[in-house]
């Protein structure tokens, strides 16, 4: 008799085990298979860019591959969800950004995703500015004379971003505002797309990530008018910042940091940070950084779940009064 309510025992814990959802555990060997960082924009913008260095920095440690895996749409919301509902084992990663982790809140009526309960921060990779940019063939030198260039032709003028909610979108918004310009503003699946079209003259002007831009720029087939940072960029130290081009109000400073699923064992977290901030803290990293206009981060996770509450804040009001709507 006791050995059947034993076996009985045991079939019914062995059931139950195997009823229960599969969860991380510690003691598991990680990374047991190739690491994801999910994109959330297309191919060839900033985000993208910086998520390739830091995959490349970090594989060799991890002892796995990590790939990265664009899924662009829906203002960086496709991508972001999808990372929201993997599994919370370290294996798929977010390349999250300001924008699709703090501006969507002010201009999505509803997100399918909590961007501070739904995500565990990891740490804040770089920041970037922002760079206005025009094609070489448009004469304007300065954002003023930018504003005299388009008022003049209202019906043909229109700007890129990387997407609906993206940094260079709000950023865009702003400056529309400020100026009393009434120009449309089109949304491209990445900084990449979007550029090729300022480049061929489909555009009049972008606010665009300096990762993205800078290689345009210094190739001449873009002009570089003002960055929307608090101080110039090293990287382009010639250009001024938009309060010095004479545009008051007027800051928008874009990071970039990896996240995981709510739920990753703190375990996990802890390593794929000591990883990537010991990959930015060697000098050839940081010097990759700089050459692509970014400045190299490295928070903790704390500081970053601090970052993203304040500017969730400072996001929410800034398009709101901008009346920047995604739906």
């Amino acid at each position: 008799m006791v050995m059947r309510a034993t076996r009985r025992s045991a079939l019914a814990t062995a059931a139950c085990a195997a009823a229960a959802p599969a969860r991380p555990r510690a003691q598991e060997a990680f990374p047991s298979r190739p690491v994801r960082i999910v994109v959330p924009y297309a191919p060839g913008g900033s985000t993208d860019l910086l998520a390739r260095i830091v995959a490349e920095r970090i594989a060799p440690d991890l002892g796995q591959p990590v790939v990265v895996e664009n899924r662009p749409g829906g203002g960086a919301v496709i991508g972001s969800e999808a990372v929201a509902r993997a599994a919370p084992d370290g294996h798929t990663l977010l390349m999250a950004t300001n924008g699709s982790h703090a501006i969507n809140v002010g201009i999505f009526r509803s997100l399918p995703y909590d961007p501070v309960r739904d995500f565990a921060p990891v740490t804040i990779v770089a920041s970037v500015p922002l760079v206005l940019v025009v094609p070489a063939a448009v004469p304007a030198t300065t954002p003023q004379a930018l504003v005299q260039y388009l008022r003049a032709r209202p019906e043909r003028t229109s700007f890129g971003s990387a997407g609906v909610g993206a940094s260079g979108h709000l950023a865009g918004e702003m400056f529309k505002r400020l100026a009393g310009l009434d120009t449309v503003h089109v949304p491209y699946r990445g900084d990449g797309p979007a550029l090729a079209d300022l480049i061929a003259g489909r555009l009049s002007m972008s606010f665009a990530n300096l990762p993205a831009a800078i290689g345009f720029v210094r190739a001449g087939t873009l002009r570089a008018l003002a960055v929307t940072t608090a101080t110039r960029s090293p990287a382009l130290p010639e250009v001024p910042t938009m309060r010095e081009a004479g545009v008051q109000d007027f800051e928008v400073n874009p990071w970039y940091g990896l996240m995981a699923p709510a739920g990753t064992p703190q375990a996990r977290i802890a390593r794929l940070h000591g990883l990537v901030v010991t990959a930015l803290g060697q000098a050839e990293v940081r010097e990759q950084l700089a050459r692509l206009g970014a400045q190299a981060v490295g928070s903790t996770p704390e500081g970053f779940a601090e970052a993203l509450r304040a500017d969730i804040a400072r996001y929410v009001q800034a398009a709101r009064a901008a009346n920047i709507e995604a739906n």
